[in-house]
């Protein structure tokens, strides 16, 4: 199925599966006399409830679901759904506090009813979950810490609130209803068995073996992996997966990284990681002979999705990665199609894969011009940051033909993507990456 109608009838699947609950509304047979903002809230809690349980899919990885988006777009979604999700079900509550005085007295914890318990239990959970999300780096709290702690309260605030649904017992009352709970609820399970057990067996009959870490400097490293005992990992140019490095691939530190190897080498597989906090700060420490695990690959943010008669690179940092992958399969396979890259860097001395770079531009067609923001005396070529002149020099007059790649720091990318789009650069053919996961 094309990109662009799996991604509609996903579209369309989420709505239609976030909506659902409110048949348990419809379809009921009490006495209407509850009132119009009564049933107003609880649709909006019907309708949070189910938003919450698809949140379980967006962040399960499913391939299928993230290959017509990309999974950083589906990872942004997860997060700013989950901001509609809550302001639903903290709703429901406070509509009936508001419109209907007597369910003030399921406040109280000690007189109220165990269905108000569970559900008030759930918001207070969810709050938390929603929390410490926002502020885990204030908080403190490690990728792994609030990786853990994350799962472990979106699996309660959604089993405290099916059982709230269960003991009001109001829309929940005939079988059929209930056979959807349960499906609704087996549904959720399975997702987290899938999640937790069924991928890390997969992947644990797929190991890897750390043979070198190189240092390309400036605190930037090069992890190469070698299959063991299979054919290694199949992905398109400027895909990602995620590391696992120990002897299984059930523990919590799991990490997001771009392949910068060529995607055309199926001996090993390539990871550059820059040490900038937590796991990759150990990463060159990391000695040969080491088992690790990928689970990949991912993105959408690869040229062989993204055809074109010429690429135009703008990169920040880090983000030189998954492009390196792109040229390298290019320089693999002889593609001479004009490249572009606008490399935009802190000085100098933060440039990454320079030699590499050096010897991919005596077999492909690429130009390569590296913007520092700090250049040093006699620097004759562009610095400071990627602007829209810039980008202008380097876009082809043919703007329809031309493909660009942006990958970089937030505040670059914005500014490169509004430049492009006051460049009349279409929409379609400025495809972002972002790096921020957790």
């Amino acid at each position: 199925m094309p990109r662009t109608l799996s991604g509609v009838a996903w579209i369309v699947a989420y709505l239609l599966a976030a909506a659902a609950p409110l048949f348990f509304a419809v379809f009921n047979d009490a006495p209407a006399a509850r009132g119009r903002w009564h049933d107003f809230s609880v649709s909006l809690g019907f309708i949070g409830l189910a938003m919450f349980g698809l949140q379980f899919a967006l962040s399960a990885r499913v391939q299928s679901l993230t290959r017509p988006f990309g999974i950083d777009v589906v990872i942004q979604f997860h997060r700013q759904i989950a901001y509609v999700a809550t302001a639903f079900v903290v709703a429901h509550p406070a509509l009936l506090f508001l419109t209907d005085a007597p369910m003030g007295d399921l406040l109280n914890p000690v007189t109220a009813p165990w269905r108000a318990r569970f559900g008030m239990l759930a918001i207070v959970l969810l709050l938390a979950l929603v929390g410490s999300s926002v502020w885990r780096t204030r908080l403190g709290l490690s990728y792994e810490t609030w990786r853990l702690l994350h799962g472990i309260l979106a699996v309660l605030v959604v089993a405290f609130s099916l059982i709230h649904v269960q003991l009001v017992g109001y829309y929940v009352s005939q079988p059929w209803k209930q056979v959807l709970w349960a499906a609704m609820s087996i549904a959720v399970v399975g997702l987290l068995l899938y999640v937790r057990v069924v991928r890390p067996l997969q992947m644990r009959r797929q190991p890897y073996r750390i043979d070198e870490v190189v240092d390309r400097g400036a605190g930037t490293w090069s992890v190469q992996l070698r299959p063991v005992g299979h054919d290694g990992l199949r992905f398109r140019p400027g895909q990602f997966a995620w590391l696992i490095v120990g002897d299984h691939p059930f523990g919590l530190e799991q990490h997001p990284f771009s392949m910068s190897s060529s995607a055309d080498d199926h001996d090993v597989v390539e990871m550059t990681i820059k040490s900038l906090g937590d796991f990759s700060s150990t990463v060159g420490d990391l000695p040969p002979g080491t088992t690790a695990y990928l689970d990949g690959p991912y993105g959408a943010f690869s040229t062989e999705l993204n055809e074109a008669q010429s690429f135009l690179f703008v990169v920040g940092g880090i983000g030189i990665t998954p492009v390196m992958s792109m040229l390298r399969t290019f320089a693999d396979r002889g593609d001479r199609r004009p490249c572009h890259l606008l490399y935009g860097v802190a000085n100098l001395d933060e440039v990454t894969f320079a030699d590499v770079l050096a010897e991919l531009q005596q077999s492909l067609d690429l130009e390569v011009v590296v913007v520092p923001t700090e250049a040093p005396d006699g620097w004759s070529g562009p610095s400071g940051f990627i602007d829209a002149e810039l980008l202008a020099e380097h876009l082809p007059d043919r703007r329809r033909a031309v493909q660009c790649f942006v990958c970089g720091p937030d505040v670059m990318m914005d500014a490169v993507e509004q430049a492009l789009e006051d460049l009349d650069v279409p929409l379609g053919h400025v495809n972002l990456e972002r790096f921020a996961f957790a």
